[in-house]
């Protein structure tokens, strides 16, 4: 997988909120190279030199290999003499003047995709609480990642399958339904405008409406995110874990959406909606 920019900005940002929540004066980090087991040093803050900009830190290595082999967080309280490590990097670890220094990897599915680094310039232990900024930070880093990827694979799946016709196969209309709901669900969550517009996109290819006119239905996105999860199957209780709100909020989505579609029953709402054109 090739590294993304918009990756680097979610490694750049959690090294910022790393510095910001533990008072480290040094943050630094990257991501794995595709196809390599190294991983490149392309994201620093706080540094005052250039020593580690572009460092090639292959697994196994320094303070960071060692977290990527291990797949775990791993400290020193002195990084030029700690008997823990090898040293391959001592100079430019030390040109930067950095001593007690902690690597956290960023795990995404049980593969290593990159590491966050925090640093003191004085030999001392980092304590609990900054291993722990440290590792929250990397979940941070990781959950981003995962989205981004399953929001890749839904469009990946969305773009190259045609819609298929009413009359087609049961199971690969069901199957697109099921898209499209995953589809908008997902989208609220993406914090890259570019991608949840793409996303968005893709959720009107799905379900083509004719556009309203002056007697159509308007819904809100929300109303549609609902009804695209109740077309789906999911009850309100599953239709708000996957949307991330309250079932009292899918409830009251859920009864609007029904009276502007003049429906008495979620399955006619559903039966309505697709007859505008507002879901597949």
């Amino acid at each position: 997988m090739a590294v993304d920019a918009a990756d680097g900005v979610e490694i750049r940002s959690a090294l910022v909120r790393l510095r910001r929540t533990t008072g480290l004066p040094v943050a630094f980090g990257g991501l794995v190279e595709p196809g390599r087991r190294q991983v490149r040093i392309s994201e620093l803050s706080g540094t005052s030199t250039g020593a580690l900009s572009a460092l090639a830190v292959t697994s196994g290595n320094g303070l960071g290999g060692k977290a990527v082999a291990l797949s775990r967080p791993c400290a020193v309280t002195d990084y030029s003499v700690s008997r823990q490590i090898s040293h391959e990097y001592d100079l430019p670890v030390a040109a930067e003047g950095l001593r007690s220094v902690v690597a956290v990897p960023v795990v995404v599915r049980r593969r290593v995709r990159g590491v966050l680094y925090g640093a003191l310039r004085a030999a001392q232990p980092l304590g609990d609480r900054t291993l722990g900024a440290a590792v929250a930070a990397a979940r941070d880093v990781e959950q981003a990642l995962v989205l981004r990827e399953e929001a890749g694979e839904l469009l990946a799946a969305a773009r190259p399958q045609p819609v298929p016709a009413p009359t087609g196969s049961v199971t690969a209309w069901e199957q697109v339904r099921e898209a499209h709901a995953a589809l908008r669900a997902l989208a609220p969550r993406i914090t890259d405008p570019a991608l949840r517009d793409e996303l968005l996109r893709a959720c009107g290819l799905l379900a083509p409406g004719v556009g309203p006119g002056p007697h159509e239905v308007r819904l809100t996105p929300r109303e549609v995110d609902v009804l695209a999860c109740v077309a789906a199957g999911a009850t309100n209780a599953a239709a708000a874990e996957r949307l991330g709100v309250g079932p009292e909020t899918v409830k009251g989505y859920l009864r609007s959406a029904m009276r502007k579609l003049g429906a008495r029953t979620r399955g006619a709402a559903v039966v309505a909606a697709r007859r505008a054109g507002l879901l597949p």
